[in-house]
């Protein structure tokens, strides 16, 4: 594993669950309430407003109203890492600003992704014009590469770029497209840039070849497991314990995944915590039929 130190943020943080009220606004008090569990569950900081938070289901106003829930409740900024990319250029700036004014400086920027097919160029100029219009030193990005819901894939060559133009801003990227060997290739290409994986399972092998840790879904399930082995990975003396901890999480995942994702998690965690209403998606997701929530959660 590297030495070199991380710029960005280092360890294990939850793609938080967003929990809806029967009217689907977002449940602000549960929400802020999740949030802490997570944490005390050995989380480094939650990731809220990610794909996982049904992000992209929430206007401006519901998403900067959910940020400051998160502070006024009592989670550090520190800890936070909301996603502020949206289609909209400006809002972007808008959400990103925000953030910032309520103290939290690491943000998850998705690239503008209604148009498809756009040229390394257009993702630059777009992540260019974010980060200028923002305008303030305090900011630092986490870039999201997750090309299977964005159709906006972001090249090596894109982050070459913008970590030239902008090295003490743009710190590190999510990858949620599941590819260890993009995820290495950074690595080894970017020294000192927090690379992140997406996808529960693929933590340990990246924390072993000098990943930063992940931003995941399962962690809203497994984070002390994911906690364990972040710390461990890297510990012979440690290693059945890390080999254990790592099929369980693999096992939480691939249960998870067996019916739609979102709904799965949500269906767990009310199981967890005897709240139903965690069952509740915004359209256009739904919650599992019953049946399928009746298998899911038999064991």
């Amino acid at each position: 594993m590297s030495t070199t130190a991380f710029k960005g943020p280092t360890g294990v943080f939850s793609a938080s669950l967003t929990p809806i009220n029967e009217d689907l606004s977002p449940d602000l008090p549960r929400f802020v309430e999740h949030a802490k569990w997570l944490i005390s569950e050995g989380c480094d900081g939650v990731a809220m407003l990610g794909t996982t938070g049904e992000a992209n289901s929430f206007s401006v106003g519901e998403r900067k109203a959910m940020v400051e829930a998160m502070v006024e409740g009592g989670v550090a900024p520190s800890k936070l890492l909301p996603g502020t990319g949206v289609a909209s250029l400006m809002e972007s700036v808008e959400l990103t600003k925000h953030a910032l004014s309520c103290g939290v400086e690491n943000v998850v920027l998705l690239p503008p992704f209604y148009y498809k097919s756009v040229t390394d160029e257009g993702v630059f100029a777009a992540y260019s014009e974010i980060i200028d219009r923002v305008g303030d030193s305090r900011l630092k990005v986490v870039l999201y590469h997750i090309p299977q819901m964005s159709a906006v894939p972001i090249s090596h060559d894109v982050i070459e770029k913008l970590i030239a133009r902008y090295p003490t801003t743009v710190v590190g990227i999510k990858d949620s497209a599941g590819d260890i060997k993009n995820m290495e290739a950074m690595v080894k290409r970017f020294p000192g840039f927090s690379v992140l994986a997406g996808a529960d399972p693929v933590m340990l092998p990246l924390r072993r070849m000098g990943g930063a840790g992940c931003i995941t879904a399962t962690s809203n399930l497994v984070a002390r497991d994911l906690a364990f082995v972040f710390a461990h990975a890297l510990d012979e003396s440690k290693a059945a314990e890390v080999d254990a901890a790592q099929a369980r999480i693999v096992a939480a995942r691939n249960k998870a995944s067996k019916f739609a994702q979102m709904a799965s998690l949500k269906a767990m965690t009310a199981k967890r915590t005897g709240y139903q209403g965690w069952m509740r998606l915004r359209p256009p997701l739904v919650s599992l039929t019953s049946a399928e929530a009746a298998e899911l959660l038999a064991d």
